[in-house]
């Protein structure tokens, strides 16, 4: 992990960029896949599977029989942890459901806003290396307080041609009824057009690698999507009162994400740097994912500035996905961030509380796009539909300003549709 000291502002803006996939690489194939999806139905599925993950399903609904295993096949220590998930993401999204609005806005003009439940949702887990049961709770609870009527989940096939058991335990336990053993682009496909036996979702949610990712920005047209989601990042701003050994796991659990995952430390004291560097050289090498984590690191950034100030003001120019405070004054600190997917405070709130089991959502904005948007919420599984009505003596007091604003705009019939309601002709 490199150590850079009191960095010129101009040279800022370059150490806040990340590490960029060669997407144009991997367009075609993309394209290639999603039109085989789009044209083949579920034999696609099928061959695509067999073809890109080696594995030959006998179906692509999960079986009754393989979901009752998995309901037995974890052990209980697990179970407790997931149920303490489950009813504190739960306690926290029961809260955030917006309310209708009705307001008259002139007398006699009322307006509505009514808020509904997506319809139909898919969610997509990613299996491999790091089976993310908890993402599964991420989606699937709010969708279910949001009041969506039909929620499907992808996640792709072991070698033994089922998914892991843990995601299936958790789909089940937060009441998903259609689990499938896709993955991969061929999955997003499946969502965003339907097959035979799968009917199109109205919008995909999910994480996935680079190829799952292109493929959402790809069907945008004929699905939505939460976001385009790259990959992981940690920013710890430590001071002299943090704990260096606290530190240098919080930035190693985001490293052992991947290898293009991004950790960051800015402090205001370089022993602090020295001391959680040379933690993470000592830590590092004894991770199961070690070859990831120090490839992640040769890539990440110990920078310290001459304030708290500066690194915060860094931190903004950054936007990161999930930002530590380990500073004594962690609460006033926080009241200045203005952007960052999710804010842990204190010395003793891990990063991988929040991915876990706080309550908050784990479905952040990456890749900067906190300046502009936020996590998932039970209203990223909602729409909007805005109501007004207008009486008889309100369009009267009206029509004369209406006709005049679609005269400036040039859009004749505009106003006339105003003002043949009082005057009775154009």
């Amino acid at each position: 992990m490199k150590t850079i000291v009191n960095p010129k502002k101009e040279m800022w803006p370059l150490l806040t960029l990340r590490a960029e996939g060669n997407y144009s690489d991997i367009r075609l194939d993309v394209a290639e896949i999603l039109d085989n999806v789009k044209t083949n139905g579920d034999k696609a599925l099928y061959d695509l599977t067999l073809r890109l993950d080696g594995v030959s399903l006998e179906s692509l609904y999960l079986s009754e029989s393989y979901i009752d295993f998995c309901k037995e096949s974890l052990n209980s220590e697990l179970k407790i942890g997931i149920e303490t998930a489950i009813n504190n993401i739960e306690s926290f999204h029961l809260e955030q459901i917006s309310k209708d609005i009705e307001k008259e806005t002139f007398k006699g003009v009322y307006c509505q806003l009514r808020y509904k439940p997506i319809k139909r949702v898919g969610i997509y887990i990613p299996g491999g290396t790091a089976p993310l049961l908890s993402t599964v709770m991420m989606l699937a609870i709010p969708a279910k307080i949001a009041g969506c009527e039909e929620i499907i989940l992808f996640t792709p096939p072991s070698k033994n041609g089922l998914p892991h058991p843990a995601i299936v335990y958790v789909a089940n336990r937060c009441g998903i009824k259609e689990i499938i053993s896709v993955g991969g682009v061929q999955a997003i496909g499946a969502m965003a057009f339907g097959t035979e036996s799968i009917k199109r979702v109205d919008k995909i949610f999910g994480p996935g690698n680079s190829y799952v990712t292109m493929a959402k920005s790809m069907v945008v047209r004929d699905v939505g999507i939460d976001m385009l989601a790259g990959p992981s990042e940690l920013m710890v701003i430590a001071d002299q009162s943090c704990i260096p050994e606290f530190v240098a796991w919080d930035l190693l659990s985001q490293a052992e994400h991947g290898v293009d995952s991004q950790v960051m430390l800015l402090t205001d004291n370089i022993q602090i740097a020295k001391k959680v560097v040379k933690e993470l050289n000592r830590i590092a090498n004894g991770i199961p994912r070690a070859e990831i984590a120090i490839k992640s690191l040769a890539n990440s950034r110990a920078i310290v500035f001459n304030s708290l100030e500066r690194a915060l003001e860094f931190s903004e120019l950054y936007s990161p996905e999930h930002l530590i405070l380990a500073v004594s004054e962690a609460e006033q600190l926080c009241e200045q961030v203005t952007t960052a997917g999710s804010v842990f405070l204190g010395h003793y709130t891990p990063e991988s509380c929040g991915d876990y089991i706080s309550g908050t959502n784990h479905t952040l904005p990456t890749g900067g796009w906190g300046r502009f948007s936020g996590g998932i919420t039970v209203d990223s599984f909602r729409k909007s539909i805005s109501i007004q009505r207008v009486t008889k003596e309100a369009i009267s007091a009206l029509a004369p300003m209406i006709v005049s604003m679609a005269e400036a705009e040039g859009l004749y019939a505009h106003g006339c549709a105003a003002a043949i309601r009082v005057t009775g002709n154009k």
